[in-house]
């Protein structure tokens, strides 16, 4: 994330939505107001975040995805103040999603009785790197793997034909952990049986996985190896950018990568809820909010309905 910040500002809106579920499982008054205002943080959050992504990171996608995030978090937030009672299962569903993404984003390493633990974002960014090195050199291709700004051995070293050393590393965000997460919430925060949820995880995870190794490998060597050197002065002036070197990683990644995970997100999406059906009220009410109209889904998509999925143990 962007900073301390977004870091406070993350582990509060969990804490809101959280309360809000479990006031609301307990048939307790205040989950309604408790789950509003985890809306209205949630905005904030979003807002925080828009000069990371926009200008920082160059990121066009994620800057304008968060920069809309916010007056969508503060309509969610009205419509349920307003009655709309199924964006309760949208609010368990990012309780969720925070419960399993914050953990590798904000837990530091530890020293437990002399012994050293690694943090949790140590080792899975450590074990990506290590399948992103393995399918570069399935490919043919052997970058030199050397030591990067975090400390971690998560870096690819390349050398142009004319000396120029190029460096890639591997973060958190290269790692696939926010769509595992917005998936485990998803399917977490529906009312249906164990059976098929642990089905549709099944299904999500391990797509999702494959997909985000192929991300880091292709954007690995395309910006390594300076295959996308196309249109360098007009990316640069697009992106903001000074270095012709990186013309390659800013179309790989923030332009064809990124496009390209919206659409593997939607495929994934229809594959889950092929399995779990129960998830279209969620991306119903996600349509419902950018659109302001309703949407049957099941049957536009010719979906079956829940008890012709298959059994699955409560």
């Amino acid at each position: 994330m962007a900073g301390p910040l977004t870091d406070v500002l993350a582990w509060v809106v969990v804490g809101l939505f959280l309360t809000g579920a479990l006031l609301r499982r307990g048939e307790r008054s205040g989950a309604r107001a408790t789950t509003v205002a985890a809306w209205v943080v949630f905005a904030a959050f979003w807002a925080a975040l828009v000069p990371h992504f926009a200008f920082e990171q160059k990121s066009f996608v994620e800057g304008f995805l968060s920069l809309a995030a916010v007056p969508a978090s503060l309509y969610v937030g009205w419509l349920l103040y307003d009655g709309r009672d199924s964006l309760f299962v949208l609010s368990r569903a990012i309780a969720v999603m925070g419960v399993v993404y914050l953990p590798f984003e904000t837990i530091p390493a530890l020293t437990i009785g002399g012994l050293a633990l690694p943090s949790p974002r140590h080792v899975l960014i450590s074990h990506t790197t290590a399948q992103t090195e393995w399918a570069m050199e399935l490919l043919g291709y052997t970058p030199t793997l050397v030591e990067g700004d975090q400390g971690y051995l998560n870096t690819f070293k390349f050398v142009t034909d004319g000396g120029h050393v190029i460096l890639f590393s591997i973060i958190l965000a290269c790692t696939g952990l926010g769509s595992t997460a917005i998936f485990v919430g998803l399917i977490s925060a529906v009312d249906a049986p164990l059976g098929r949820k642990l089905r549709a995880l099944a299904i999500a995870v391990p797509i999702i996985y494959v997909l985000n190794i192929a991300r880091t490998t292709f954007i690995g060597l395309m910006f390594g190896k300076q295959y996308m050197q196309w249109f360098v002065d007009e990316v640069l002036f697009l992106f903001g950018g000074t270095d012709p070197y990186k013309v390659s990683f800013y179309l790989s990644d923030r332009v064809i990568s990124q496009v390209l995970a919206v659409v593997a997100l939607v495929g994934v999406t229809y594959l889950v809820v092929r399995e779990l059906p129960e998830l279209l009220t969620i991306v119903e009410d996600v349509l419902y909010v950018i659109t302001r109209e309703e949407y049957d889904l099941r049957e536009a998509l010719d979906l079956p309905d829940s008890g012709e999925v298959g059994p699955g143990a409560d």
